[in-house]
């Protein structure tokens, strides 16, 4: 089956996923019967691209989407039609209040009637019952893998692998910039300074704040509890602290008898309601969070049928994220494809 894909961003993630298309194009093609061209590229830089008949790819990689033969048009809408797309990978960038215009680019995909899959929490915590009621009634599919943990196969893993298990709670390490700066103090680094390294290597924003208040965390424990705990659960809910006041003699010292500080994300269901938060915590080392370092991330969950699974994800790069994109679109595909048998 051919089909015509939108990019809303075209940054790392983006380029990472048209490079992966064409590197398992084969694949895409014998194993599964997929065609596929890119028609739409979108950004706040470039405005809304549009090309039917499908742009050249490595074109986009090489010289940006500027370069490219394209039509322009003015809103997202009248792009999705212009770009005849099937399916819309939103990667825009969060929005911390309300999660638009992430939520409104993914309402527009499922409108047109495409697929919409998206690395935007913004999504998640502010839009996933409204997103999931509308895809079910437009017939179409609405994926999220990369929200969490990058590729991690976190929702998925529930979806289609442990149908009617009940989590009960979960607890994990879920910003990895935050374990990256707990590192850098144990070897001596300052709290600035290791801020600075994190921005050098591209891991933390020029202001660090959404990760070192421990808000990035709490989104992604909003968007977890949200799905997988199926509780619409609030962001001022979730119990905040963040690493800003930890004194760096004792971070070091924490580390030196064997319980590292780390910034840890909770969840528990009690009674209707779930309780959860986000707070720096000494662990032992030989756990299973205190022998996460780095830029990796880990959750663990509590369910009724498993006495617990841990999933744990080693140093991520935009490729990881891409792949889970790319992995959300398969499985709808395939869906697809089970339609017309």
């Amino acid at each position: 089956m051919q089909y015509n894909m939108a990019f809303i961003g075209f940054g790392n993630v983006g380029k990472a996923l048209a490079r992966l298309l064409v590197d398992r194009s084969s694949a895409l093609k014998d194993d599964f019967g997929i065609d596929w061209r890119i028609t739409g590229v979108a950004s706040r830089r470039i405005g809304w691209l549009a090309n039917p008949a499908g742009f050249d790819v490595e074109g986009l990689l090489e010289q940006g989407p500027s370069a490219a033969a394209s039509d322009s048009v003015s809103d997202v809408r009248s792009w999705m039609a212009a770009a005849q797309a099937d399916v819309l990978f939103e990667m825009s960038s969060l929005d911390t209040v309300a999660g638009q215009p992430a939520i409104s680019y993914v309402e527009a995909a499922l409108i047109h009637g495409a697929h919409a899959v998206t690395a935007n929490k913004g999504t998640i915590v502010y839009g996933y019952r409204h997103l999931r009621d509308l895809a079910v009634s437009r017939g179409k599919g609405f994926r999220f893998e990369s929200t969490v943990m990058d590729g991690a196969p976190i929702f998925s893993v529930f979806r289609e692998c442990l149908p009617l298990a009940r989590v009960s709670g979960f607890q994990g390490i879920l910003n990895s910039t935050t374990n990256f700066i707990l590192g850098e103090i144990e070897q001596g680094s300052s709290l600035e300074a290791a801020i600075r390294r994190a921005q050098e290597l591209g891991l933390a924003e020029t202001d660090p704040a959404a990760d070192v208040d421990g808000f990035d965390a709490a989104v992604k424990i909003a968007a977890i509890v949200s799905v997988i705990m199926d509780y619409p659960i609030r962001l001022h809910d979730i119990a905040r602290e963040g690493i800003r006041g930890l004194d760096d003699a004792a971070v070091r010292a924490a580390r030196q008898v064997g319980t590292p500080y780390k910034l840890v994300c909770r969840a528990e269901r009690q009674g209707s309601t779930v309780v959860a938060s986000v707070r720096p915590e000494i662990v032992a080392s030989d756990s299973p969070l205190g022998q996460v370092s780095g830029t990796s991330s880990i959750v663990h969950f509590d369910t009724d049928m498993l006495p617990g699974i841990t999933i744990t994800e080693h140093t991520p790069t935009p490729v990881t994220t891409a792949y889970g994109m790319l992995a959300d679109f398969i499985g709808l595909a395939r869906e697809d494809q089970r339609k017309r048998e």
